[in-house]
């Protein structure tokens, strides 16, 4: 007994040996990714804002960006003190005093000095500032002094500039402003960009058409789905070319069906468009891309014309496992073919539906590439969604952390859609093995 337990046991060592490798696949591919999204949507990370274009914990100050707008500062007190007579030169010389001990005192740390010097040559010489050296951390005290420095000139600045008292007013705060853009804050924002977008509305809405889309657009796929399929599964003269017709709207990319369809949509020559008119289904050519109902309609239609091959192939593969010899019992026994097609067809196919439905729920849930190509989103966000939301904050917004943050939530929802199908999938094979 101990040899045989010694025995499967290593046998389990060996089997969860041979899965370790798929298992740190998944992690790198499929969790990293979400890990590192969810990190960067704790952040307020934006690549229009010079400060945030990176993660910081802590204070600190942007040396290309200090180096580069220090000496402007002292030069504008400098000329600005030449010209000026009395108090005002005074005061001029005096805010320059401050700037040069607050310069002083950030000297005395480190290899700030030295860091600066570096830096002061690269940009003399036209060269990029390595990463290493773009950001010098700072305490929270040594912050606030540099702050209130800043603020102080800025302050005075202003005053004398009401005082009609500079030569050049106009360039005052610019110089000023540009070496206060330099001081680096904490941009960790925790689950702020959460709350944010479960008590705002366009997410809400955003989410409401992507369900929208998803449950009506898969729920007419199947039907049409397993009707083609039933159809190339039977025989008949060129049932090959009928097969390999059916293919072609899944063949042809999303983009470029997308942009046909946008073509036949057209209010103006689009043939579609046009046919439905004369139809009666709408009342005017330009329906159908400008308006919400009839955006959201043209994005359903161009969806189900694209994938409803994909259902069809996987039903076909289905329906090709079922034997022949049950439809030929059940006709012995005098059923009917809508008997048959409901007592044999569709028990024997519940698995593959399932599987079929997973697959497209969640490519339509994730949908971005036929929407953005189609409508972008429009009219007035009437097709927008999640995934376009997504999209729009992180790229057109420049906003990463709020865009991880949509994406986190993209995921969780599709994660749940997923746990609710292979729960319905798993419960359905474990009846299927305990009824064999």
């Amino acid at each position: 007994m101990n040899r045989e337990s010694r025995i499967t046991l290593s046998e389990k060592q060996m089997g969860y040996l041979l899965i370790f490798p798929a298992l740190l696949l998944i992690l790198v591919i499929a969790i990293w990714p979400v890990i590192r999204s969810f990190w960067i949507s704790l952040h307020d990370i934006r690549l229009n804002d010079p400060t945030k274009t990176e993660i910081h914990n802590a204070y600190g100050l942007d040396m290309e960006r200090y180096v580069n707008t220090l000496p402007n500062l002292l030069r504008y007190l400098k000329k600005e003190a030449e010209t000026a007579q009395g108090p005002a030169k005074d005061q001029l010389l005096a805010l320059r005093q401050q700037v040069e001990q607050m310069n002083a005192s950030l000297n005395q740390i480190g290899e700030f000095a030295h860091r600066y010097e570096q830096i002061d040559q690269l940009l003399l010489q036209f060269q990029p500032v390595p990463a290493e050296w773009k950001y010098m951390e700072l305490t929270d005290e040594q912050t606030e002094t540099v702050r209130k420095t800043l603020e102080n000139v800025e302050a005075q600045l202003r005053e004398m500039i009401n005082g009609k008292m500079l030569q050049k007013p106009e360039g005052a705060m610019g110089v000023i402003q540009g070496v206060s853009s330099s001081i680096i804050e904490p941009n960790y924002v925790g689950f702020t960009y959460y709350k944010q977008f479960l008590t705002e509305g366009r997410m809400w809405a955003a989410l409401w058409n992507t369900l929208f889309f998803t449950v009506v657009s898969v729920a007419v796929e199947l039907v049409l789905g397993l009707w083609i399929a039933m159809l190339i599964n039977k025989q008949f003269r060129g049932r090959g070319l009928i097969r390999a017709a059916v293919l072609v709207p899944w063949a042809i990319p999303t983009v470029i069906s997308a942009l046909m369809w946008k073509f036949l949509y057209d209010g103006q020559n689009g043939i579609v468009a046009y046919l439905f008119e004369k139809t009666g289904l709408i009342a005017d050519m330009g329906t159908l891309l400008t308006t919400k109902a009839g955006a959201m309609f043209s994005v359903i239609f161009a969806d189900v014309w694209k994938t409803t091959p994909f259902m069809a192939l996987l039903l076909f593969a289905g329906l090709q496992t079922i034997p022949h010899s049950l439809y030929e019992a059940a006709e012995v026994d005098g059923a009917s073919k809508v008997q048959q097609f409901f007592r044999i067809t569709l028990p024997m196919l519940k698995s593959t539906i399932l599987v079929a439905l997973l697959f497209r729920t969640l490519d339509a849930f994730r949908v971005f590439d036929l929407i953005y190509a189609l409508t972008g989103g429009g009219p007035a966000n009437s097709t927008e969604t999640i995934s376009i939301y997504a999209y729009k904050t992180m790229f057109a917004q420049m906003s990463f952390g709020e865009g991880s943050a949509l994406a986190v939530i993209v995921f969780v929802c599709v994660a749940l859609i997923s746990i609710g199908y292979i729960k319905i999938l798993g419960a359905d094979l474990i009846s299927d093995s305990s009824g064999k």
